[in-house]
């Protein structure tokens, strides 16, 4: 019999340099002490690890519609990295020289030194194309994320209290776009940016008074003139510092505030569902980073792009036929398109061209009712409350039926800028083209208006039903009266919440001021309010799904709910 000692059992202690396990202590290296030294001793350590803190203890909504954020700050970041590199291939210069480079056809060809430049970058660069491609398929992807920002933030809702100025600084991120598209548009002076150096030139000259003046302010004399040295520093200085400090402002808006999130289980303006910031949040942002820099390597390296060896350097005498505006700009073009001839008369020994001035100000209201919109409708509903949960585009028909307007709006401009092509492509009159774009520019917000109101009520009433009755089972019952009744399973209390609206405001009341006063202001408040409020159907979240005694149900409702009531509860 084999015999066993037990070696008496008792508590380890830990003794100098030993773990309390018993092991011997791990080695750290010098820069980990020092980090955690300094990370704990000095006051940049100490705020850095509570902004990390934070970062870990913040939640975000993992919602698609926060994506286009992250496509917005790529598409930034491959301007920028493309920008730098160009910068030191390019010559900013009108100066004329005779182009011998790498592409044969243009040999012996008088051309400026910015196009002879573009050319090297081109051609003689190894993976200057590439580059150049990179940083043109960015810039055209930029203005469409923003534009798809601000949809979402519009047909959501987000832009209320307290985030109207995170609505003011997107739409101003959105500008400095263009106006950096456009710049950018015009430095490799080929025949094709010429010829919208061209426009650009003549719509100054159009207004009235001080047109001559503004044409030579910006080119600098006589068409063309210096504007590449006058467009160059607009592009790589003032707009790169517009656009950085507006997305960092931006930015920091967004971290003062929560991010808003849809309705739905546990998910109340107190408590926010979603992923931690740091690390998940910030993964998914990063990994869409880069696919997103991939997709545009990728297309720069397939697709060509502003080929500007097959369009020529510019010339003040050509330009080129069948050209196009980049697309973010064409709604500008179009609106010239679609003046009616003959508007203009003479007054003052002038000549005032209501085919340019009404076009600008027909944009520049559009524009100024893009940027005001939030506070309009703040005073049209006298809502002055802070809101961190959404608006499904249903629930808010009126918002929704304004913004698809406004899209059809844009729509009607934007195609206008190629009617010359929908006329030979198709082969139709030019003329009948722009009749038919003149009479959808008056129409068709207004038609697009009324089906959009009448498809979100047409949604708003079916979620109505779907929360009164429940959802269809396809189980048959007879009641005992004789009939046959489907049976119909509620909702879940997560679908209750997400389709129903967790706010349902009122219109204003017509009443007298303080003074006893009606005001005309009042009066038209009060007036619009009812416009965007009295047509609609209520959804409540808090609607029991079925429930003959609830107010929402119709009189010719009640007797199936309550029949179907009594059979749930046999």
């Amino acid at each position: 019999m084999r015999s066993t000692v037990e070696e008496p059992r008792g508590e380890f202690v830990a003794g100098p340099g030993h773990r309390p396990d018993g092991r011997s202590p791990a080695r750290t290296s010098v820069t980990d002490r020092l980090a955690g030294r300094a990370a704990n001793t000095t006051i940049f350590g100490r705020r850095i690890g509570d902004v990390t803190a934070e970062l870990r203890r913040r939640r975000v909504p993992s919602h698609w519609t926060n994506l286009f954020g992250v496509v917005t700050l790529a598409c930034i970041v491959v301007i920028t990295v493309t920008g730098v590199l160009l910068m030191f291939w390019y010559t900013p210069s009108s100066e004329l020289t005779t182009y011998s480079g790498g592409y044969a056809p243009l040999h012996g060809a008088e051309v400026s030194k910015a196009f002879a430049s573009t050319m090297h970058i081109s051609f003689e660069v190894p993976g200057g194309l590439l580059i150049r491609q990179a940083h043109h398929w960015a810039g055209l992807l930029l203005p469409a994320s923003i534009i798809m920002q601000l949809l979402t933030t519009f047909f959501t809702g987000a832009f209320r209290r307290p985030r109207r100025a995170m609505w003011v600084l997107l739409f101003l991120i959105f500008v400095v776009a263009l106006a950096g598209g456009w710049s950018g548009y015009a430095l490799p002076d080929d025949m094709l940016s010429g010829t919208g150096l061209r426009i650009t030139e003549g719509i100054a000259r159009g207004i009235p008074l001080v047109g001559t003046w503004l044409s030579f302010l910006l080119f600098g004399g006589e068409f063309p003139g210096q504007i590449i040295e006058y467009l160059y520093p607009l592009h790589v200085a003032v707009v790169p510092a517009l656009l950085i400090a507006l997305v960092a402002t931006r930015a920091l808006a967004a971290w003062h505030h929560r991010p808003p999130q849809f309705p739905g289980i546990g998910r109340t303006e107190q408590h926010i569902v979603g992923v931690p910031m740091l690390p998940n949040a910030a993964a998914r942002a990063g990994g869409l980073m880069f696919i997103v820099t991939g997709l545009i390597l990728l297309i720069s390296a397939l697709v060509t792009v502003n080929p500007i060896q097959l369009y020529g350097p510019a010339s003040p005498t050509d330009a080129g036929a069948g050209s196009q505006p980049d697309w973010y700009t064409g709604f500008l073009d179009g609106a010239l398109r679609l003046v009616p001839v003959g508007w203009e008369f003479v007054w003052l020994d002038r000549t005032w061209t209501l085919a340019l001035l009404v076009p600008l100000a027909v944009v520049t209201a559009y524009m100024l009712l893009i940027v005001v919109y939030p506070f309009v409708e703040e005073w049209i509903t006298g809502d002055h409350r802070d809101h961190h949960l959404l608006d499904r585009p249903r629930n808010a028909p009126t918002r929704t039926a304004i913004g698809v307007a406004a899209i059809v709006f844009y729509g009607t401009l934007w195609i206008a800028a190629s009617a010359d092509l929908i006329s030979t492509h198709f082969s139709v009159t030019f003329e009948g083209v722009i009749t038919v774009l003149q009479a959808t520019l008056v129409l068709g917000p207004a038609t697009a208006f009324f089906i959009a109101k009448r498809v979100c009520l047409a949604l708003q009433r079916k979620d109505h039903e779907l929360l009164v009755h429940g959802f269809e089972t396809g189980r048959i019952v007879r009641m005992p009266g004789g009939e046959y009744v489907e049976m119909h399973k509620p909702v879940s209390e997560h679908e209750r919440r997400r389709i129903g609206s967790v706010d349902v405001p009122r219109p204003l009341e017509l009443r007298p001021d303080e003074r006893g006063r009606l005001t005309v202001a009042r009066r038209v408040q009060v007036l619009l309010s009812r416009f965007f409020f009295e047509d609609r159907i209520e959804v409540r979240a808090s609607e029991r799904a079925i429930d003959a005694r609830d107010d929402s149900v119709t009189p010719s409702d009640a007797p199936i709910a309550e029949d179907l009531a009594t059979a749930h509860r046999h």
